[in-house]
């Protein structure tokens, strides 16, 4: 599958952020030490960040590995924020290598990833939930994935007044109700960060300058610690809250 990370915490270059550690998202496209789908992440990468002032975050993605995206390295060290969300892709056979399909998905101030796979997508799943969607979600679909069809379906809930989390929580239930599936999640407002473990690996590291949470840990700090399946965890400056899905 995935991997995933997300960061809230003090301003950091995306350079930093991305590429500065020793097992770095960067690394984690073609070499993962806890990747349990897939081996390599090489369909693609995007990283969506929040800029003081903007009213939506900005973001960057492609279907080229990131190891391979010289043009954006050249640029990133000059990109600083102090809340992200990013990927690296495998996407799940048969769905096509196209951007579209990378994370993060963007709709207003909302950034969504997802490190997973709805069951049965392909066989009439994935028709049954575009028809759940309102229309203003269903029309606003841009690719054939899966995971934008759950983000679809959060934004749905937040449009009915859901807070973040409790959108999330319940996009999932919605899924669930028809099917089984792997459901890592982040997703952001520009104020928090919401994680979701739920089938797949996420693990957290709190420190004093700001709070990870990656698919997998970005070093060797014993600062990291997994989060429990079935987690629900919002990050915010004020704190950690951590809950059953």
């Amino acid at each position: 599958m995935c991997r995933l990370l997300g960061y809230l915490g003090v301003e950091r270059s995306l350079a930093d952020l991305l590429s500065g550690e020793a097992h770095a998202l960067e690394v984690q496209s073609w070499a993962p030490r806890r990747q349990q789908h897939g081996t390599i992440n090489a369909d693609g990468w995007g990283v969506g960040w929040y800029v003081e002032g903007a009213p939506t975050p900005a973001r960057y993605r492609t279907e080229r590995p990131m190891w391979s995206d010289t043009s954006f390295r050249g640029m990133a060290a000059q990109l600083c924020t102090r809340l992200a969300v990013a990927e690296v892709r495998s996407a799940t056979p048969p769905a096509p290598s196209e951007e579209s399909g990378v994370a993060p998905f963007v709709d207003g101030p909302y950034l969504f990833a997802h490190n997973g796979v709805i069951d049965g997508f392909r066989d009439g799943v994935g028709t049954d939930l575009r028809r759940a969607l309102s229309a203003r979600r269903e029309t606003g679909l841009l690719g054939a994935a899966d995971s934008e069809v759950l983000f679809a379906l959060a934004l749905d809930r937040l449009d009915a007044g859901a807070d973040l989390a409790g959108a999330v929580r319940g996009a999932i239930a919605d899924v669930r109700a028809r099917t089984g599936g792997r459901f890592c999640v982040l997703a952001s407002d520009g104020d928090r960060l919401v994680g979701v473990r739920a089938g797949d690996t996420l693990w957290l590291r709190a420190l004093g300058s700001g709070t990870t949470v990656a698919s997998e840990p970005t070093d060797d700090d014993p600062a990291w610690r997994e989060l429990a399946d079935e987690t629900l965890v919002t990050i915010t400056v004020d704190g950690i809250a951590e809950e059953a899905l």
